[in-house]
């Protein structure tokens, strides 16, 4: 404000102040942009160490199971034609002491399913999970259906926890003489809180001297500073990478059995992850994402669209109104045209462009999703294109 009011009344300003002080504004901006270019490229793109990393054994273990649903309204498996379902509601029966193998069993209100689950890490017995429910027969429709007691099996065939409840499905089926109508998918559900936990998975990590850190995107830099953020934050030399994908941390031994806390405060430390280049194409959808990291060589570009437009227009050719002779025929005309646009200019793309300028360059040129995915494959064929093409 001081040097604003003395710009305002310069008489009132000796000269030599007034001329200090416009050397201080020009100090000020030549430090402001020294400052501005001392900053690294992508500052303040930072995560937390949690949110791009799992510690070993902080993991989810799948379950499975078969079982059966009971309850429908006629939109069961048909017993004919699902053996499993008979044969498993004909042991059913004989476990609850009734003998069910000499009888005619004819029902459909009842469905053979699959139930999956997935066991969280650190489960105790006696919580509940939540079951995807899915038929396996010819049932058209679960609605309304009550799972019987399913055990749920882990990789190694030992039961984890035992499923059972009613069916709740978001979608419906419904048809008559002449029409029917399906909404969602009405052969799957989910039983919230269906399943009850039986068995646990030994695990003690307040015990654990050594801990690996695995990367979900393994990558050298990104383990290089995970491990300096670690080393930084204790203050030792505690944290090493091993690879790309893991980095090993050693329990300081001052921690004594208080891990849990060590890696409380380690996963909520801030790292700036590292990425490759690379462009992500799915030609189907004609989806096309690039990484901040893609760069572009010096390379000149020019695209156009070749269009042939083929009119049919048959003609009919007739004899005179007062004509003894001739015949009607159909005369047919083909009208084929050519168009080329050539108001695409050549293009040239400067060394080191960016992600948005070539995104720019490329849209000011008209260019759509489709071509842009071919534009980009002969870029990298000409090998301009400082990046890795991953097509889907």
């Amino acid at each position: 404000m001081r040097l604003t009011h003395r710009r305002r009344l310069p008489l009132r300003s000796p000269p030599r102040r007034l001329g200090a002080a416009r050397t201080a504004i020009r100090a000020l901006s030549a430090l402001g942009a020294a400052a501005l270019l001392l900053l690294p490229i992508g500052a303040g793109a930072t995560s937390r160490i949690k949110d791009i990393a799992d510690f070993e054994g902080v993991r989810h273990n799948q379950l499975v199971g078969y079982g059966l649903v009971v309850g429908l309204n006629g939109s069961g498996d048909s017993l004919n034609k699902a053996v499993f379902t008979r044969e498993s509601l004909i042991g059913m029966l004989e476990r609850l002491g009734v003998n069910a193998r000499d009888a005619d069993l004819d029902t459909d209100n009842v469905a053979a399913v699959m139930v999956t689950a997935l066991l969280p890490p650190f489960a105790r017995q006696g919580t509940n999970i939540d079951v995807q429910v899915s038929a396996l027969g010819d049932a058209k429709s679960l609605l309304g259906g009550t799972l019987l007691v399913t055990p749920m099996l882990g990789a190694d065939s030992e039961v984890y926890a035992v499923a059972q409840g009613p069916v709740a499905i978001g979608g419906f089926s419904a048809e008559g003489d002449g029409q029917s109508i399906t909404k969602g998918v009405p052969t799957g559900g989910r039983i919230a809180n269906g399943a009850i936990i039986e068995r646990e998975l030994a695990f003690d990590m307040a015990q654990m001297r050594t801990v690996k850190i695995s990367l979900r995107n393994p990558d050298f830099t990104t383990a290089r500073r995970i491990a300096d953020a670690i080393n930084q934050h204790i203050g030792e030399p505690v944290a090493e990478p091993l690879d790309p994908g893991t980095v090993q941390l050693a329990v300081p031994s001052a921690t004594g059995s208080a891990t849990v806390a060590l890696l409380t405060a380690i996963e909520q430390l801030p790292v700036e992850p590292d990425q490759i280049a690379r462009v992500v194409i799915d030609e189907e959808s004609g989806i096309i994402v690039m990484g901040e990291s893609v760069r572009i060589s010096t390379v000149a570009i020019a695209q156009g669209n070749l269009t042939i437009r083929i009119t049919e227009s048959p003609q009919v050719s007739q004899p005179n109104a007062l004509s003894n002779t001739g015949t009607t025929t159909t005369v047919p005309r083909t009208d084929i045209q050519v168009d080329e646009q050539s108001n695409n200019k050549l293009a040239v793309l400067p060394s080191g462009v960016s992600l948005q300028e070539l995104v720019n360059s490329l849209n000011t040129m008209g260019v759509g999703p489709r071509d842009m995915i071919a534009i980009l494959q002969a870029i990298k064929s000409a090998g301009a294109l400082q990046a890795d093409i991953e097509v889907r």
